[in-house]
């Protein structure tokens, strides 16, 4: 039997559940939201809500699912292989155009001190890219190195942002935040819509949050409540952060920034601080970049292991790197990266926000749809069935809501990339058939 006394409690799980979520997700954020006015801070109630009963119903089918696979595993149960398939897929799209965007994000905070990369799309390009390959690179020395740099360089997101949500109060202007409601005189629901993605960008990842449910105490208590702790907390952070800074700086300088946070440190103190701000967060960005990239390659690594994937992408060195995979990667967001060029990084920013929801939102609805059968295979009572099933409900219609809010453009593509998708996997669909004898051959 194992040690209790070694297993995480709940308050270290909730932790864990938060900061994963956190990383670089809102280091963009402000400026983005100010191109609409304060009121798009009505969205991350919406989000706060949804994102917590994805996150609650992933934890359901991570505890009654024993699988390993995640999301891929399960879809399967309910969509079979081709359901695996089309799950890994579209999260790993999803993930390498999160990417890009994290390294956007890491380009506007280091523009100030490279003003170089500010002055047009080609060095924004160039930056992107040079970002991408050297977490690419930096990932061949194996997980235990990509772990160690990433547990240290996160806190240099979360402990700005989190103590903006604190002090940055005794700054807070009322007439600052009133100025910046709405001024563009944006119907609400208009509003609300257009930042659904941008808001939801924030908490991606929370589909992580039961993997470590072999390493809690009592996981069938605990886990449900750390995905709903540690998703609520990250919202506080979120809301309150994003909030704050719409009543210091006022929203038209918001709205250009590149480096939001740094900027709000520097009106509140002085440039050097903003400087600070802005090392810390370029240290985030990249962390969180290394981070997601190693994840990416083990995604593929997973998929190919299962038929799935080219068998390159499982290939490993020594250090249990998958670096065929990471440089077939790092090909594949350098392409993503050429085909949004765009002199401005928040617009830039934001193009690939909203396409990398609706590629996310896919596998969700499709994985999240399989919490019935798995409930069903586990012969839960009737009591954990109904609860159940009703969050799922509420997570569903969010997940509707936020494809319907991430615009025509970004639906179209992500449905052009499914369309792609569905057709590879009837090519690979005879791996998963079996054979069955020809009729009288067992009459001989």
């Amino acid at each position: 039997m194992a040690d209790s006394s070694k297993k995480m409690s709940l308050m270290g799980l909730t932790t864990i559940v938060a900061v994963n979520m956190m990383g670089s997700g809102i280091i963009m954020l402000p400026a983005n939201m100010a191109q609409l006015g304060a009121v798009s801070l009505l969205s991350w109630v919406i989000t706060a809500v949804g994102s917590m009963a994805i996150a609650y119903s992933f934890a359901q089918c991570g505890l009654f699912c024993a699988r390993s696979g995640g999301m891929s595993a399960y879809a399967e149960e309910a969509h079979g292989k081709s359901g695996f398939f089309m799950a890994s897929f579209l999260y790993y799209l999803s993930l390498a155009i999160g990417n890009v965007a994290i390294a956007i994000s890491a380009v506007g905070y280091i523009t100030p001190f490279i003003p170089w990369l500010g002055t047009g799309s080609t060095p924004l390009f160039v930056g992107v890219v040079s970002l991408l390959w050297l977490t690419t690179v930096a990932n061949f020395g194996g997980p235990k190195v990509t772990g160690k740099i990433g547990a240290i360089t996160v806190w240099g997101v979360i402990i700005p942002v989190a103590g903006l949500s604190v002090i940055g109060w005794f700054w807070f202007k009322s007439s600052v935040f009133a100025e910046a409601w709405n001024p563009h005189g944006t119907p609400l629901s208009e509003a609300i819509a257009s930042s659904i993605p941008l808001t939801l960008w924030a908490f991606l990842g929370m589909e992580s949050a039961a993997a470590n449910s072999d390493a809690v105490e009592n996981p069938k208590r605990n886990v449900p409540l750390a995905c709903l702790f540690g998703t609520g907390g990250a919202a506080v952070v979120y809301i309150l952060s994003t909030t704050v800074i719409q009543g210091i700086v006022p929203n038209a300088e918001l709205a250009q920034s590149t480096a939001p946070f740094a900027l709000v440190y520097a009106t509140m103190f002085t440039p050097m601080v903003g400087n600070v701000i802005l090392f810390l967060a370029v240290a985030a960005c990249v962390g969180s970049l290394l981070g997601w990239q190693f994840t990416l390659s083990q995604v593929s690594k997973a998929a190919a292991e299962q038929r799935m994937f080219p068998a390159f992408f499982a290939r490993i060195t020594a250090a249990e790197a998958p670096i065929v995979g990471m440089v077939v990667a790092c090909v594949i967001q350098t392409l993503m990266a050429v085909s949004t060029m765009s002199p401005d990084a928040a617009a830039q920013f934001g193009k690939l926000v909203n396409l990398a929801a609706v590629t996310n939102l896919v596998p969700y609805v499709t994985a999240l749809s399989a919490l019935m059968i798995i409930m069903h295979k586990a012969k839960v009572s009737s009591a954990v069935f109904t609860r159940n099933v009703v969050v799922l409900m509420v997570a569903m219609l969010y997940s509707f809501y936020a494809l319907y809010a991430s615009g025509k453009d970004a639906v179209f593509g992500g449905m052009i990339v499914m369309a792609v998708g569905f057709l590879i996997y009837g090519f690979i669909a005879n791996r998963f058939i079996e054979v069955l004898p020809k009729a009288g051959a067992a009459k001989a």
